[in-house]
């Protein structure tokens, strides 16, 4: 778009750079790998915080392994920062707080952690992904489940409920 206002341009990056990181947490939360590979450029990096640090293909290829099989999980995006550096590369700081239902050893649990990521984005063409990520673990919490629904006050029957779920079953992608 030739000659668009500056300060324009830049709300629309940067509005542009959280929908990549949104729809990637999307992609986690709904085992959706398209969406997960989208928010990398192919010669991206991923230094997931002392768990992996390597090409960004090579992380993708281990989550869609991973998510399909995980328990239901959240991940809620907060703090977010985005610095323009250019007109093509930007850092976006971002905490992530994730609550996860998993079975470990046979036993169920609850868990919260609380990760911080940077991400060096790069914007190619007209689209923003992520060239390189470098993330922090922040605390972890776990506890037994205790799912009452509000000791009852939401319903004293969870069946009744419709659920968070797994591409294709989630809401988004079978509501009207």
């Amino acid at each position: 778009m030739a000659d668009r206002d500056p300060e324009l341009q830049a709300l629309l990056d940067k509005k542009a750079i959280e929908e990549t990181l949104l729809l990637f947490l999307r992609g986690c939360d709904r085992a959706d790998p398209e969406l997960v590979e989208q928010a990398y450029w192919p010669d991206g990096w991923e230094d997931h915080g002392g768990t992996f640090d390597g090409p960004a293909s090579e992380w993708i290829a281990v989550i869609k392994e991973r998510l399909p099989k995980a328990g239901l999980m959240n991940h809620l995006a907060m703090n977010l920062i985005v610095e323009l550096k250019s007109a093509t590369t930007a850092t976006a700081e971002c905490y992530i707080l994730t609550a996860s239902r998993l079975k470990v050893k046979g036993e169920m649990f609850d868990t919260r952690t609380l990760a911080r990521c940077v991400d060096q984005m790069e914007k190619r063409g007209n689209e923003w992904r992520i060239l390189r990520r470098t993330m922090c673990w922040e605390w972890n919490e776990e506890h037994e489940l205790s799912e009452t629904w509000a000791r009852g006050a939401i319903t004293n029957d969870a069946s009744l409920l419709r659920r968070g779920a797994k591409k294709p079953e989630d809401i988004i992608y079978t509501a009207a």
